[in-house]
């Protein structure tokens, strides 16, 4: 199986806050799920924690490679910018990351990655893995929290992605 590919100082164990949340899903291919989430406008359908999606220079809603654009999580104002951006092609896993910052003093600012793999796997599975790291005070903060926040709704993520490709890629994969 692939992994996520981490810019230096983003590496899990190493930073200030890391989940890691992973399923895999029959009847759904890395097409499917890519479709759902380069599509910022589905987000908030499927996950509570996204609102306020805005892009830089307008070139939203599509997620795209460089997009700039800034969204509402965790409370949190976040800027982002795409910094990985690897559509589905055969025998290759999809792979798209951001590097998202919110500005502040030595107390407020916070930096994270946040990477995301699907990848075909044999009998029409999918795999999906979200991961993201942190730093700043603001991430110590919420890795002390229990439960932790982030993990769980990085669960919430994950599992309304795949839902949402379920029912964009038709009634009979939804309804398995």
């Amino acid at each position: 199986m692939s992994d996520i590919i981490w810019p230096e100082g983003y590496l899990p164990g190493t930073t200030d806050n890391a989940v890691s949340n992973e399923i895999t899903v029959a009847n759904l291919s890395a097409a499917d799920v890519w479709a759902q989430l380069i599509d910022t406008r589905a987000w908030p359908r499927y996950y509570s924690n996204a609102s306020d999606i805005r892009f830089h220079d307008n070139s939203g809603p599509l997620l795209n490679a460089g997009a700039r654009f800034r969204f509402t999580t965790f409370g949190f104002a976040v800027e982002a910018e795409v910094t990985e951006f690897v559509p589905p092609q055969p025998g290759q896993p999809a792979r798209i990351a951001w590097h998202g910052w919110v500005e502040g003093n030595a107390d407020e600012r916070l930096d994270v990655h946040h990477a995301w793999l699907f990848e075909d796997l044999s009998g029409g599975r999918v795999r999906i893995l979200t991961q993201e790291t942190q730093n700043g005070k603001p991430a110590q903060e919420l890795a002390r929290t229990r439960p932790n926040p982030m993990l769980n709704a990085h669960q919430e993520w994950i599992d309304g992605l795949a839902a949402a490709a379920k029912l964009k890629s038709g009634p009979a994969q939804a309804a398995q």
